[in-house]
């Protein structure tokens, strides 16, 4: 008989909700980095597409998941939670540079500790926790690294091309949302790829065991 130790842990989480995930923080990272325009406007309206798609997903992930339990209960609330903010996002999103900072720390430091929690409370037990741990925890660090941008930053600097331009609270936000999506989203792909091999290794070793017992 194969030991437990040998097999992989299950995933309550299919393999395919991260790369979900990871699908709109990489094309907004992208969108961020070639864009001139680093305003509270941008961050805004990216945080609403990104919070919508995600809580979309979230949402839809966890009715049809099988699984039973607080876990689940605390997906379908990040799932909401972040609708919530896309709508706060979507109906203001000329609100200016403060509500924006409020709009994204509250939602990271939120979802960030449930998605933390989550991973540290499965951790051998689940396949994700490693991921939710992850994931958790670089979200709730963007709230903390934001609300440590001085509202009225402004610092003037002179570009390669020798024009004067300004360094704002704004691009400095805008900017750490872009990096944190681009990290996000890398991590979140190999995080699907994992789970789907592990899936089948799991599948592998179960026909296995049946194979042989069955001999």
């Amino acid at each position: 008989m194969t030991s437990a130790h040998t097999e992989p842990l299950p995933a309550s989480t299919a393999w395919y909700v991260p790369l979900a995930r990871a699908i709109p923080a990489l094309i907004l990272a992208v969108v961020i980095t070639f864009s001139a325009d680093h305003s509270s406007r941008l961050g805004l309206v990216t945080l609403a597409s990104y919070t919508l798609i995600v809580g979309a997903v979230l949402l839809t992930a966890s009715v049809l998941s099988l699984h039973r339990g607080i876990g689940r209960n605390l997906t379908i609330t990040q799932g909401a939670l972040s609708i919530a903010t896309a709508i706060a996002a979507f109906i203001a999103s000329n609100g200016g540079q403060a509500y924006f900072v409020f709009l994204l720390t509250a939602f990271a430091a939120i979802t960030g500790f449930i998605e933390l929690y989550l991973g540290l409370r499965s951790r051998g037990r689940d396949a994700s926790s490693r991921d939710w741990v992850f994931v958790g925890g670089l979200t709730a660090l963007l709230a903390l690294v934001v609300l440590l941008v001085p509202p009225g930053f402004s610092q003037p600097f002179t570009g390669p091309d020798g024009i004067d331009r300004e360094l704002t609270a704004s691009i400095v936000v805008v900017g750490l949302l872009g990096a944190y999506w681009a990290i996000l989203g890398v991590y979140l792909v190999i995080a699907a790829l994992s789970l789907k091999w592990s899936t089948t290794d799991h599948d592998a070793v179960t026909a296995a065991v049946q194979k042989k017992e069955d001999s």
